[in-house]
């Protein structure tokens, strides 16, 4: 019997088995395909992803095919910055560029090249789920392959199987419907040359616009244009009442759509699909021992950039704790934890994503002007203050943190050390405890010491997802959590 079974093993999925394979747990993989998605689909990851690709050794196989870029803008009806979210100039405390972006295809085979040689990793293409019952303990799964019926067992699975999720239905888990529904055109394209915009009063400084991911808030049609890996673009254009999809997906129309933008500047298409941008999220994200991570959880309307952040949010969330209940003994209820941490962020993030959206693809020219208006006086009385996606999402509120206690919950930071290696690289993944000396101690030009400064802390434990447990004395934070872990003080010691 296997520790953890993944089905489906698009980024998130292999992103799971990287973490527990690397972990030492024996993990099963299914995946139906026999090759991974050609084309492309998610296209940007934040430095919070980074940071995982750091704790999953993967970080050398994908730093390569990736690009930082600037931010977010918005721009109004008026061809006026009406919004920006971004980092141009501004410091990076947890160790990365806030934006990154890829090519799908070319992250997967990364990802799957980074658990490929693991010997505990089984990795099985061509499986198909069919079927699973946990009624004696642990998760049989049914699966055909090759034209017939298999099954295996293990303690826990892990349902990384998309929107549809074949696994989600089999458990009768219905959705929750956050109220949005709109259908754009998505067009991948390989871009030789630079992508043009109108002229943009208000561009922040040092901005570039091709290095940008920009909205326009164009009542004529809501546009967003994303910058990619070499010269990968893509668009997504909402589409207008009345539009028929397929009239909209046919090549001439799709040149018609882009040529604002290109003009002759030499280029292929590589795909043009519509879509409707949901705001969804399972109601449960666990039935016994499955348990449901990124789309087969949740769905999130693009206008952040993190759809696929959730999911190794997700996956992260439950490695750490599935490795301390094998390796640490720790109690198997702390992932009654996962999702009371994990589905406040995600209903954050689409919150406000619903609402970004619901600005964006406003169609009235007047409310449009209204909105421009409003927006702008917005960006000004912030002016200064830095604004990023990532600060949508709360701290961690309940679960496994010390509560009361300064910084629980936060993001901790990582600071790049006088070497140029960053503090993971010195301190390794798993649980940590700085005290004020060990702080002092760090070549890391007092980053840690002035974070718990800040928060007058003697200590600061973290989680080996990056996630402050708390502050306190040390032996306070130790106590902590053996209690949250279920562990005795000598064990946790």
């Amino acid at each position: 019997m296997f520790d953890v079974a993944i089905i489906g093993c698009g980024p998130v999925g292999a992103l799971a088995a990287n973490l527990l394979g690397r972990e030492g747990l024996n993990v099963v993989v299914l995946e139906k395909e026999l090759t991974h998605y050609p084309l492309p689909r998610a296209v940007h990851l934040d430095h919070e992803m980074m940071r995982l690709f750091q704790s999953a050794g993967v970080l050398e196989r994908v730093l390569p095919d990736m690009v930082d870029t600037d931010g977010h803008l918005h721009v109004g009806a008026s061809a006026q910055a009406i919004r920006y979210m971004g980092t141009v100039g501004m410091p990076r405390p947890f160790g990365w560029s806030n934006d990154w972006f890829f090519y799908q295809p070319e992250l997967e085979e990364h990802l799957r090249a980074g658990f490929a040689d693991m010997a505990n990793v089984d990795f099985r293409i061509g499986a198909e789920f069919t079927a699973l019952d946990q009624s004696d303990g642990p998760v049989r799964i049914t699966y055909t392959q090759d034209g017939a019926q298999h099954q295996v067992a293990a303690r826990w699975a892990i349902a990384c199987d998309g929107s549809r999720s074949p696994v989600r239905k089999a458990l009768g888990i219905k959705l929750d419907d956050l109220d949005f529904e709109e259908p754009w055109l998505v067009v991948d394209a390989e871009v030789d040359g630079p992508v043009r915009f109108p002229d943009i009063a208000g561009v922040p400084e040092q901005g570039d616009l091709q290095r940008l991911s920009v909205m326009m808030c164009d009542p004529k049609r809501p546009a967003t244009i994303v910058p990619g890996r070499g010269n990968h673009r893509r668009w997504e254009l909402m589409l207008l009442p009345d539009e028929d999809d397929a009239a909209m997906m046919a090549p001439d129309k799709v040149a018609e759509l882009l040529a604002p933008y290109i003009g002759d500047v030499p280029h292929k298409i590589v795909r043009s699909a519509t879509y409707r941008f949901h705001g969804l999220v399972a109601e449960s994200w666990q039935e016994g021992n499955v348990f449901l991570a990124g789309d087969a959880a949740h769905q999130t309307p693009p206008f952040f950039g993190q759809g696929m952040c959730h999911g190794c949010r997700d996956v992260a969330n439950l490695a750490w704790k599935m490795a301390a209940i094998i390796k640490d003994h720790a109690s198997p209820e702390i992932l009654c934890t996962y999702q009371p941490e994990r589905d406040p962020h995600v209903r954050g993030v689409i919150g406000a994503a619903v609402n970004v959206g619901r600005y964006i693809c406003e169609l009235d020219p007047a409310k449009a002007a209204t909105r421009d208006a409003e927006m702008i006086a917005r960006a000004e009385a912030q002016k200064g203050k830095q604004e990023t996606a990532h600060d949508l999402i709360p701290a961690i509120s309940t679960g496994i943190i010390h509560r009361g206690s300064a910084g629980a919950g936060e993001r901790f930071i990582q600071p790049v050390l006088t070497d140029g290696r960053k503090l993971d690289d010195l301190t390794g993944g798993g649980w940590r405890l700085f005290t004020l000396a060990d702080a002092t101690a760090l070549p890391d030009g007092g980053a840690v010491s002035a974070w718990l400064a800040a928060r007058s802390a003697e200590a600061v434990m973290i989680r080996p997802d990056h996630y402050v447990f708390g502050t306190g004395t040390a032996e306070e934070l130790r106590k902590a959590y053996a209690a949250q872990m279920g562990l005795s003080l000598e064990t946790a010691a």
